[in-house]
C-alpha cells in the first residue's frame, strides 16, 4: 500500500538534541519542528513550505541534479542554470579547439542562438517522494540468508519501480537509507536539452588548479552557466532547434548584500556519499588499503598527463577535463588519509563500538539480536584485506588506466553478439552505436599520452600487487622483462585497432573476432582476473552487521542527531558564515578578495595565470557596485555548512531565500568529513555571487545575462 513518509521517519529526522546545527545533511521534506526552530534561531526567515513543497513553488523547484554527479540551480525565469566550472568543464571541452580555445579564453553566448547543445547532458528535477520501506522488505523476515534477502528486495524494487513509473517519461529510483533499514522512492523529471551559455576563462574558473584544490584560502571563480530547454509545450525533450527556454517554476534571485560573520547560510543540493555510521574497519580500510592504492595509481597517471599537456596545447585541450577529474580525488585521498589519522577517527569508532558492546551486554534481548555484529565485522575486514589492494589496482591501473583498454570494454557486447550468432540487423545497430562512440573517443585522444600512461600503470601494477593476484598477461610479461612493459605496450599500440581510428573504422565496416587484438585481450584478461578476485572477496559480507549496527545505534542513542548518510538525494544543510581556526596559532578569515588573486598571480603558469582583462579591472579598482564596504571585491567565502562530493554547484542561500554563493569545495583540515564530521574545523568553500556578477558584467560585458538575472540590492 502506498503511503507518504511515515511519522517515525520524520521524528527521527528532526531530533537534534545535543548536536550542533551546522552538522547534518537533512532531507528537506522533513524540515519542521526542532530543525526549523534551529534554522530560525540562526536567522532563517523562510517557512518549511517555502523551502520544500509539492503544492506550491519552493526552493526545491530551483535545484537540479546536474549531469552525473553535481548540483545546479535556476537563476532566471527562462531556465538559466548555474553550476561549478569543474562540473561543466567536460562539456565546455567538447566544444573547444586550438582555434576556439574555450578552456583558456572562456565562452560567452551573447544571444540565445549562440548557446551550444551538449550531447548526453541532463538535469533532473525532483517531483515526488514516497516511503516504500514496507513494500521493499515484504517477504524478507523469514529469509535465512543475506543473499536471499537481497534477492527478495531486488525483485520487490523492480516491481515497485515498474508500478510507479508505468508509461511515464520519468526516472524512478528507490534508495536505501540507514544501511537498508529504510527505503525511499524518488521520481524525477529529466530534461535532456541543456545548452552551454557561459564559461569564464581558465585563469578564473580553474584558478589555483591542483595546488589550491581542497584548501582555504581560495581565489576561484568556479562557475559555468547553462540553460534548460523544453519542447514548446514545456515538457522534457531531446535537443531540437524548435525547443524553447524552460519556464522556471522557481528561480533564485541573486543578492548583492554580501556576507558577514554569523550570517545565516543554507545549502540545498545532491551530496553523493558519506559513511559516518561505519565501523572502525571501514576507516582502517581507507587509511591502509583503499586510499594508498588509489593515490599511487593516480600519481603515476597524472605525471604522464602533466608531461604531455605542458608540451602541447592541443593535448592540454584534449586532457584538461580528464586531468581535473583524476586529480580531484587523487588529492582528496591524500588529504583524507592524513586527516583521518590527525582527527583520530579510528579511535573514535573503537570508542563508539565499545560503548555499543556495553549497551548490548546489559540486556539479554539485545544480546540475542546484536551480540555477534562485531565478530561478523572483524571476519569481513580480515577477509577483505586479502583482496582490496589488488581489486583497486585492477580498476585504477587496469580497466580505468589506459584509455585504449577502457574504450575496448565497449566492444564486449558486439563480440558476445557475434559469438551467439546475432543476425545482421543487430550487428549493424551495434556497429552504428560504436562508430558514434569512436568519434567521441578519438576527438579527445592522444596516442602518445595514452602510451606513456599505459606503460607507467602496468609497471606499477606488476610491482605493487601480489604475484598470485596479477592478471595472467601482466604476470607473464612482467616476469619476462623484470617489470618493464615498454616493449609490450609499443607492440600492442602498433597492432591494436583501439589506438587508431582508421583501423577501428575498417574493423567496424567488417567486424570479426577481437581475440588477437592485444589491447582487447589485455582488457579481457584483467576483467577475468578482477571477476575472480571480486567473487572471492564477496564470499564474505557484512550487510547484516551494518544494518543491525545502524539499527542498534539508533536505539542506543535516542537523543542523537541521526541524519542519513548522503546518497545523491536532495539534502539541506544549514549553518553560518564564519572564520576558521584549524590549528594552534592559525586563523583564517572568512573571505578572500581579488587582491589575493593577484598576490598569487604567476604569468604563464597554468595554475596561477589570469586574463589581462581582469588585471586591468583590478589595477583600476573598477569593481562598480560589486565591491564590499571596504572597496574590495570579495571572491570566495567560507561557511559552517555540511557538504560532500555531489554538492559541487549547490546554491548558498541567505535567510530570505536569495542566492549569495556557489559551493565548490571543502577544506583540507576536514578531509575526513565523509567518515567523520569535524565540528570545529569543517568548512564549505563558496564563490561569492558578487564575483559572479562582476565577471559577467564588467569583464565579459554579457548584458543579455545581466538583464535576465534578478538582482536584490
Amino acid at each position: 500500500m502506498r503511503k507518504k513518509i511515515n511519522l517515525l521517519f520524520i521524528v527521527l529526522m528532526t531530533i537534534v538534541v545535543g548536536a550542533r546545527a551546522d552538522e547534518g545533511m537533512w532531507l528537506p521534506y522533513s524540515i519542521n519542528g526542532q530543525n526549523l526552530a534551529d534554522m530560525q534561531r540562526l536567522g532563517c526567515k523562510l517557512t518549511a513550505e517555502q523551502i520544500f513543497s509539492f503544492n506550491q513553488p519552493s526552493l526545491k523547484d530551483a535545484i537540479v541534479q546536474f549531469g552525473g554527479g553535481c548540483t545546479g540551480e535556476l537563476i532566471s525565469p527562462e531556465g538559466l542554470l548555474l553550476t561549478n566550472h569543474h562540473c561543466g568543464l567536460s562539456y565546455v571541452q567538447t566544444h573547444a579547439s586550438v582555434e576556439h580555445d574555450y578552456l583558456q579564453d572562456g565562452f560567452w553566448a551573447y544571444s540565445k542562438d549562440q548557446e551550444l547543445p551538449n550531447e548526453g547532458l541532463t538535469v533532473s528535477f525532483l517531483n515526488h517522494i514516497e516511503d516504500v520501506t514496507e513494500e521493499m522488505l515484504f517477504g524478507t523476515t523469514t529469509c535465512p540468508t543475506e543473499w536471499g534477502r537481497a534477492e527478495i528486495i531486488r525483485r520487490n524494487k523492480n516491481k515497485i519501480i515498474n508500478d510507479r513509473k508505468g508509461d511515464r517519461d520519468v526516472r524512478v529510483e528507490i534508495i536505501p537509507f540507514y544501511h537498508g533499514n529504510q527505503y525511499i522512492l524518488f521520481i524525477y523529471d529529466v530534461y535532456k536539452d541543456v545548452r552551454l551559455v557561459a564559461c569564464p576563462p581558465w585563469g578564473i574558473g580553474k584558478y589555483g588548479a591542483d595546488t589550491d584544490n581542497w584548501t582555504w584560502p581560495r581565489h576561484k571563480g568556479d562557475f559555468c552557466i547553462f540553460r534548460v530547454y523544453t519542447a514548446p509545450d514545456g515538457t522534457p525533450a531531446e535537443y531540437s532547434p524548435n525547443n524553447i527556454p524552460m519556464k522556471s517554476k522557481h528561480f533564485l534571485p541573486i543578492s548583492l548584500k554580501g556576507v558577514q560573520p554569523g550570517d545565516y547560510a543554507m545549502i540545498m543540493g545532491y551530496p553523493g556519499s558519506t559513511n559516518r555510521y561505519s565501523s572502525s574497519g571501514d576507516v582502517k580500510n581507507v587509511i591502509e588499503q583503499e586510499g594508498p592504492a588509489i593515490v599511487a595509481c593516480r600519481t603515476a597517471k597524472l605525471e604522464q598527463y602533466r608531461k604531455h599537456m605542458d608540451a602541447d596545447q592541443a593535448v592540454f585541450i584534449k586532457y584538461a577535463s580528464k586531468q581535473a577529474s583524476v586529480s580531484n580525488y587523487w588529492k582528496y585521498y591524500i588529504g583524507q588519509i592524513k586527516q583521518l589519522q590527525r582527527n583520530k577517527v579510528v579511535e573514535k569508532r573503537i570508542e563508539q563500538e565499545s560503548a555499543f558492546r556495553n549497551w548490548v551486554n546489559a540486556d539479554e534481548s539485545r544480546k540475542a539480536q546484536y551480540a555477534d555484529i562485531f565478530d561478523e565485522e572483524d571476519q569481513y575486514w580480515n577477509h577483505q584485506a586479502k583482496f582490496k589492494k589488488a581489486i583497486i589496482y585492477h580498476r585504477e591501473a587496469g580497466l580505468r588506466g589506459s584509455e585504449a583498454v577502457t574504450f575496448s570494454i565497449r566492444f564486449e557486447e558486439i563480440q558476445g553478439a557475434m559469438k551467439d550468432g546475432a543476425d545482421k540487423d543487430e550487428i549493424n545497430e551495434l556497429t552504428k552505436s560504436l562508430k558514434a562512440a569512436a568519434d567521441s573517443y578519438f576527438k579527445d585522444y592522444d596516442k602518445e599520452t595514452d602510451r606513456d600512461v599505459t606503460i607507467a600503470l602496468l609497471n606499477l601494477f606488476y610491482k605493487d600487487v601480489n604475484p598470485d593476484q596479477l592478471p595472467a598477461t601482466i604476470k607473464k610479461v612482467g616476469d619476462k622483462t623484470g617489470g618493464d612493459f615498454t616493449a609490450f605496450v609499443d607492440n600492442a599500440f602498433a597492432k591494436s585497432i583501439f589506438v587508431d581510428q582508421d583501423k577501428l573504422n575498417a574493423w567496424l565496416d567488417n567486424p570479426k573476432s577481437l581475440s588477437k587484438d592485444p589491447i582487447y585481450a589485455l582488457m579481457m584478461d584483467i576483467f577475468h582476473s578482477m571477476d575472480i578476485l571480486r567473487q572471492a572477496a564477496n564470499s564474505v559480507n557484512d550487510l547484516r552487521a551494518r544494518r543491525l549496527y545502524m539499527k542498534g545505534l539508533m536505539e542506543m542513542q535516542k537523543d542523537r542527531n541521526f541524519y542519513p548518510d548522503a546518497n545523491f538525494t536532495m539534502r539541506l544543510t544549514y549553518g553560518s558564515v564564519q572564520d576558521c581556526e584549524p590549528a594552534d596559532g592559525v586563523t583564517y578569515n572568512y573571505i578572500t578578495t581579488l587582491d589575493g588573486v593577484m598576490a598569487k598571480y604567476v604569468p604563464g603558469n597554468w595554475e596561477f595565470d589570469v586574463p589581462q582583462e581582469l588585471i586591468k579591472l583590478w589595477e583600476n579598482k573598477d569593481y562598480g557596485r560589486y565591491a564590499n564596504e571596504n572597496g574590495d571585491l570579495v571572491v570566495n567565502f567560507i561557511t559552517t555548512n555540511d557538504i560532500t562530493g555531489g554538492n559541487s554547484g549547490s546554491p548558498v542561500i541567505d535567510a530570505e531565500g536569495n542566492l549569495i554563493g556557489l559551493a565548490f569545495d571543502g577544506n583540507w583540515e576536514a578531509m575526513s568529513g565523509d567518515l567523520s564530521f569535524e565540528n570545529e574545523v569543517q568548512r564549505t568553500i563558496c564563490m561569492d555571487m558578487r564575483y559572479l556578477l562582476f565577471i559577467i558584467d564588467k569583464m565579459a560585458n554579457a548584458q543579455n545575462l545581466m538583464q535576465e538575472i534578478t538582482i536584490v540590492e
